[in-house]
């Protein structure tokens, strides 16, 4: 291999994976970083790989991109893996990995290389993209090959060959982030009992020290995707912005769970996504009076295996395509605006409605009305509970 595209954030895996790439091939390696949404982390990027031994150092700004093309279409879907992670990570992997393969076309790089180790999700990720938009690059996945085996040797690397790194023994654990979501997995997380220290958090104030008056926002949603809040149109990554500030100062959003990996290994993961859960309850909520009944019964039972294709990382596959088009399809008619409450920790919609709502007053009110019939209730729960008489008269003949 003589030039190496690595997908590199500039933290301890990637740092000494640039280094150890450059020492183990003799090779020629171009750092790309994606711009997702990280801030300030991004600003000492650029010189930090040219110090470690970049050959060149391309960022690129995808946050439009990512929540337009990644994260508004899994909101679309109502995608949730195993009841609360909303795939910030997940979603960001396809992406990154979509634009190391264009590098590598642009510099004429043969090989790639990523950061994720054998025992996570994020290998399956990045290499099934690069296996679905260009085969014939080589892959190098270092944690799958080198003689590191701990953060704590990836510790010792950096100060032998003096890189600069933010982690330090006392504080193991790592970070991921972009506009969706930040993680926090590993190290003093490893223990299921051991509660997060507070200060970790950096998106959301703890629910307690949230403001005493509940705060209110309202969304505008057109084919699914939301449009507004409160009102002013914003584009796709200055919306989700405004919801993750709207969100942090509530102390909305804080996940602490226990998921299963692709790979078999159950893994505790710390999450904080303030925006996200503010917009897929205001998405459920317009849904609700838009959607017919058996359309978002039938697209519900869809939302595992939707949320497991992305998790599991085959965005590029035939059936996530397949999937895609139909989440999109049952979107068309759900237009409309729901208000939520946010409160020290809680989200709760309080409002609801829609010019194409199929909610309809006069049927579902409980007073007098003069368009719904109730004696024809008769006939429906005398055909409804057919199977189950035949069912207890030949049990009685048994």
């Amino acid at each position: 291999m003589k030039k190496v595209v690595l997908a590199y954030s500039g933290g301890l895996d990637t740092s000494i994976i640039l280094k150890w790439l450059i020492e183990e091939y003799g090779c020629e390696v171009i750092a790309f970083a994606a711009d997702l949404g990280q801030g300030d982390e991004l600003k000492t990027v650029r010189q930090k790989a040219l110090d470690t031994g970049a050959s060149k150092v391309v960022i690129e700004d995808l946050r439009e991109e990512f929540v337009r093309d990644y994260v508004f279409p899994a909101f679309r879907a109502n995608a949730v893996y195993e009841g609360h992670y909303l795939l910030g990570t997940s979603l960001a992997r396809p992406l990154i990995a979509k634009w190391q393969v264009a590098v590598a076309a642009a510099e004429g790089a043969d090989a790639v290389s990523h950061g994720a180790t054998g025992k996570g999700n994020d290998q399956v990720r990045f290499e099934l993209g690069y296996t679905a938009l260009n085969p014939k690059l080589k892959i190098i996945a270092p944690w799958r090959q080198w003689k590191l085996k701990s953060r704590k040797d990836l510790l010792q690397f950096a100060r032998t060959h003096s890189i600069r790194v933010e982690v330090t023994a006392d504080k193991p654990y790592s970070m991921d982030g972009n506009l969706l979501h930040l993680s926090y997995e590993g190290g003093v997380l490893e223990d299921p009992w051991k509660e997060p220290d507070p200060a970790m958090f950096r998106m959301t104030v703890a629910p307690e020290d949230a403001p005493n008056e509940p705060a209110y926002v309202e969304i505008d949603f057109e084919r699914g995707n939301p449009v507004a809040v409160d009102g002013k149109h914003l584009g796709c990554a200055e919306l989700l912005t405004r919801l993750n500030e709207l969100g942090g100062e509530n102390g909305i959003g804080r996940v602490d769970l226990v998921e299963n990996r692709f790979v078999g290994i159950k893994s505790r993961g710390v999450y904080e996504t303030p925006g996200g859960t503010i917009l897929r309850m205001a998405h459920q909520a317009v849904e609700s009076i838009t959607m017919d009944r058996e359309v978002l019964h039938l697209r519900d039972g869809l939302i595992p295996k939707y949320a497991s294709l992305i998790y599991n990382g085959f965005w590029f596959s035939p059936e996530m395509e397949m999937l895609q088009a139909t989440m999109d399809a049952v979107q068309e008619n759900v237009w409309g605006k729901a208000r939520l409450k946010l409160y020290k920790g809680s989200c709760q919609v309080v409002g609801r409605k829609s010019s194409r709502s199929l909610y309809q007053p006069e049927y579902a009110t409980f007073e007098e009305d003069t368009v719904y019939d109730q004696s024809d209730a008769d006939g429906f729960i005398r055909l409804l509970g057919l199977r189950l008489r035949l069912q207890a008269s030949q049990r009685k003949k048994d």
